[in-house]
This record gives C-alpha cells, structure tokens and sequence, in this order.
C-alpha cells in the first residue's frame, strides 16, 4: 500500500511523470560525495598506516602512535568548515548561473579538493582538501534539493528529495566497505585508495549534470518563459502547447509575480518578507540545527573510534553493519513521506531516537565500569534502532521540508542559510566530538563515553515540540500551493486540514480569488461554469481565464473544457 502511495501517478495528473522521477534520482547521487566522504574519513582515522604517516608525535596510553583530539577535530570538522561556506555561496551563484551550472561547478571544486587529499602528505595538506571538497559539498547540499523540489510533480516531490538522503547512507555505506577492504593494506595505498575513489563518481555526475534540463521555475524566475516551457515539456512528456503544461507554466509564472508585489528578493526579507517569510526561515534553520543536534554525526564520523574505545571487538565490522541499517532503513522513510506527511513522520522519529538515546545513556551511568559487555551490547543495541529511526524520519525528510517551505523569490537564499545552518552545527559537533568522548588523560577532555547521549537525547525531545509548533505539513500541494497555506493557516498542527483554493493567475488578473473577498465591481466578477455559451473555463485548481462572450467558442477552449478532471497543478 504505501509503495503504491508513493509511486503511483494519479489518473487525474496529465503526461508522464517518468523523466521527471530519473532526473530527480540522478542528481540525488550528489549525495554519495558528502556520504562517501564522511564515512571514508570514519575509518581512514583509525587506520595504523595513517596515524604513522600524519602524525605528529603524540602517543596514546599503550604508548603507540595517535593522532590528538586537536588534530583529529581539525581534520574531521574543516570539511563542515567549508560546508558552511559553500552552502552560502550557493545561493548567488545558483541564482545567478542557473540550478544545473551551479551544480556543475560545484562537483569540479569537489573535485580539486579531492585531489588535493589523495596527494597529502600532512595535515595541512589535508585540511585544505578537506575545505576546498566541503565547499563542494556545501553547494551540492544546497541545489540537489533546489532542483529535486524544482521540477519534480507534487505527487512524488518528497519522495525524490527523500532519495538526495538515501544517497548520502549509500555513500557511508560504500565508504565502510571500502575501508575495511583497505584497512590492512601497507603503506600510504591504505588511506590513499578511499581517498581517490571518491573522484569516480564526481567524474558521473558531472558528465550526467551537462545534458539535463534547468528547472522550469528557475527560467521563470529570470524571464526566460519560452526556455521554461521546453524545459518543462521535457520534464512532464507533454507537447508544449498542451494545455495542462500551458496551465501549470502559467500559474508558476503567476505565482512569481505574485511574490514580487509582495516585496523583493534580498536577503533582508528572507526574514521580514510576507508571506511570513520570517517563520519560515526559523523553522528551516531549526529543523537543519536540530538534525546535527539528534547526534547522527557523532556515529557517522566516529563510530569506528568510539566503539573502539569502548571496548567493543572488531569496531570496523559494527560501523558497517550501522551503514547498512542507515541505508535499508532510509527507504521506510521514501515510501510514508508523503501518506503520512512531514509532521508526523519526523515526531515520531524523534520520540523513537530520544528514547533510545536516554535508554543507552542511562544504563551506563547506572553500571559505571560493571559489566561491560552487557553495556557495550546495550549499547551496540539501542544505536542500531536509534539509527533506523533517524534514517527513516530526520535523515531525509528534514531536506524535504527545506526544500517546499520556501516561496521561488527566495528559495535559494533561504535555503542557503538554513543548509548553512545545518553544516555550522555539524562543524561544531565534529569539533567538539573528541573533547567531549576523549578519556581524562586527553588535555581538554570531559570524558563523558556513553553519556554523551543524554546531551544528544535531550534535543531530540525539544525536536518533538519545535515540529510540533513549527513545521507546517506540506505533503500533496504544490509548491505555488504553500504560499497559500502560510497565508490562511495561523498554526502549524492546523496545516494538516488545509485545503488549497487559490489560483495565483486570479490574484494577478483580477485581484482576488475563489477564497477570497468577492469584487464590487460586477465586470469583475467571475463568470459560472462553462455551458454552450458561457466563456469561462475551468480547471480543478481553480483557475480561469476570461474571454469575451462569442457565439463560438475556439477550439483550445473547448480543449479546456474537458479537461475538468485532469490535475493541472503539479
């Protein structure tokens, strides 16, 4: 039932949503950089060959070679560091060149990061290819889910931005493997294969990148209608001139125009713009601070080394069996996004992860030192089902939300600095990580172990009531269709009964519409549905388009006409 739900085009949608949905789970690999990436590093730091070659001369307790909390934080945390930059260069640049240019380009600084790692030979070295390819990143971050929400049909829209989440698990999931293929190689060829492999896919995607369409509602956005038709004609399988394609163009534009009488599209008023621009802006930010904040990346960049100081056998082999338990349970997350809606699905992941996460933390502060192995399974236990939960719910349904949530006028600028947000936290967290999980003998540490998912599971709960307070559903409308919804909806945990009855080329043409106030002007007011003679038509969006009554009516009215049980909206 539920793949049927999240699959199966609607009867009453018209053309074919089939380019669409392999354009969207093509660029979704974008993903598989940043995955691949932070799960190579994951494995990469517990590596004897590396800690001989980049270190520095600090020894653990054994007295082997180690790298520092200090150096290991640096190398981790500086790919988050350019992340964060790159997430906001994002926003003039994918206004500027276009969705898929940007994306291009950003593969190619990926790309010289990369290299720039593979040929290191010490921790400086590195942590400039780790800026450099988190600058990539950051950009990538920020335009898959653009363009996925873009051009993909409301039907299957968060299920195609869902795929940008289950293709970072799948490049976490690659990553482990590779590393434990690696782990026992001699010589630099240990780190140095991981590190290059990431480059194979990059080459892919930017390849694929050069002959895919740009978004249609970008080329509206620059006033380019008669490119955003083709580009729209290929993305739905339609003729151009085909009048669901012809409607769906037109209230995008519509739409567009409608914003900007609203007010302009700076950075100023992604915070006091209308329609409650401000609200929406805090809830992006939040959900993307909130999802660092449920502690996922603690696991994904030092699983290997947490487990292993914890005394837990074969750490390598865990980490992988928690890569594949993040990737199977993403698709849960793919298939309920959009029959049960946003809300509820990200609630109940952060009431599975707080209660897993308290449950871990609180045994072993209970036990102390006893019974590690009772611990240690406990422990190995209540991650894995943590994981499936946020593998389900906040890992990707967090990207779907910040990519509806915004009006086209500042879509990239809001969600630049809510990603920005995402990658500042995530920064700080694989900064922190090593001085807050490290043994007393570390200078800076607090040695807090397992305890730290008290920290972890105490955001979780305050997850469940920003959600709660915050986020509006926004499954099943359009994109157009949410500007709406922040109009008439005063509370979020309203947002589930909202019907939408706005047309935008209403609001342009007349200055009202069907859900608003009626005119006083009889010339203006709009016609009834069509009969023999009448010269209204329309659709199931409520949308119409007056003409002056004739005797005959054209033959594209006539087109419209019977077409009163086909979706125009997208």
């Amino acid at each position: 039932m539920a793949l049927a739900m999240g699959w199966h085009k609607p009867d009453n949608v018209a053309g074919s949503s089939a380019p669409a949905i392999m354009v969207g789970l093509f660029v979704a690999t974008g993903g598989l950089l940043f995955g691949y990436d932070t799960g190579t590093i994951n494995g990469i730091l517990a590596m004897n060959s590396f800690k001989e070659h980049f270190n520095s001369g600090f020894r653990d307790d054994s007295g082997a070679y180690a790298m520092s909390p200090k150096e290991v934080s640096l190398i981790v945390a500086m790919l988050s560091a350019g992340t964060v930059i790159g997430a906001l260069m994002s926003a003039p640049v994918g206004d500027l060149y276009g969705r898929r240019r940007s994306l291009i380009g950003a593969v190619g600084v990926f790309c010289i990061g990369a290299i720039f790692q593979v040929c290191a030979t010490n921790v400086a070295m590195l942590v400039v290819g780790r800026t450099v390819a988190g600058m990539g990143v950051g950009t990538i971050s920020v335009l898959v889910p653009l363009y996925q929400s873009e051009m993909a049909p409301k039907w299957v829209r968060g299920t195609l931005v869902c795929a940008y989440q289950l293709s970072i698990t799948m490049g976490l999931l690659i990553a482990s493997v590779v590393n434990i293929l690696c782990f026992n190689i001699d010589g630099a060829a240990a780190y140095r294969i991981p590190m290059g492999l990431q480059l194979s896919w990059a080459c892919v995607l930017a390849l694929g990148l050069l002959v895919l369409p740009e978004t249609p509602r970008y080329l509206i956005k620059r006033g380019y209608k008669e490119a955003a038709a083709l580009s729209l004609s290929r993305l739905r399988r339609l003729d151009i001139t085909h009048p669901a394609l012809v409607e769906e163009l037109a209230e995008i534009e519509a739409n567009h125009e409608y914003e900007m009488a609203l007010g302009p599209d700076t950075y100023k008023d992604i915070i006091f713009g209308e329609p409650h621009l401000g609200r929406r802006t805090l809830t992006g930010c939040g959900l993307q601070m909130l999802q660092q904040l449920t502690g996922v990346n603690f696991i994904m960049y030092y699983g290997t080394t947490f487990f292993n100081g914890a005394g837990v056998i074969d750490p390598f082999k865990i980490s992988l069996i928690m890569q594949i338990i993040n990737t199977v349970s993403t698709v849960p997350g793919l298939l309920v996004v959009e029959s049960w809606g946003r809300r509820r699905l990200l609630i109940v992941g952060a009431i599975g992860m707080a209660i897993c996460q308290l449950l871990i933390a609180s045994y072993a502060t209970a036990n102390g030192d006893d019974d590690m192995t009772t611990q240690n399974q406990i422990l190995i236990i209540f991650v894995a089902i943590y994981i499936f939960f946020f593998a389900a719910s906040w890992g990707p349904v967090v990207w779907v939300v910040t990519s509806e949530i915004y009006p086209l006028k500042v879509r990239a600028k809001s969600m630049s600095v809510s990603t920005a947000a995402n990658w500042l936290l995530n920064f700080g967290i694989a900064y922190g990580t090593p001085y807050m999980v490290g043994t007393k003998g570390t200078a800076g540490s607090i040695d807090l172990g397992s305890r730290v998912f008290f920290v972890w599971g105490a955001f979780c709960i305050v997850a469940i009531a920003f959600v709660w307070c915050m986020v509006f559903e926004t499954s099943k409308i359009s994109l157009e269709q949410i500007d709406e919804m922040y109009e008439r909806v005063d509370y979020a945990w309203n947002s589930r009964r909202f019907e939408p009855s706005w047309s935008f080329q209403q609001m342009r043409d007349f200055g009202f519409s069907d859900s608003g106030i009626p005119p006083t002007e009889p010339q203006l007011e709009l016609q009834p549905p069509r009969t023999s003679s009448a010269s209204t038509s329309q659709s199931d969006t409520g949308a119409s388009a007056t003409t002056a009554t004739t005797t005959t009516t054209s033959q594209d009215d006539k087109v419209l006409a019977q077409l009163g049980h086909v979706d125009l909206s997208y």
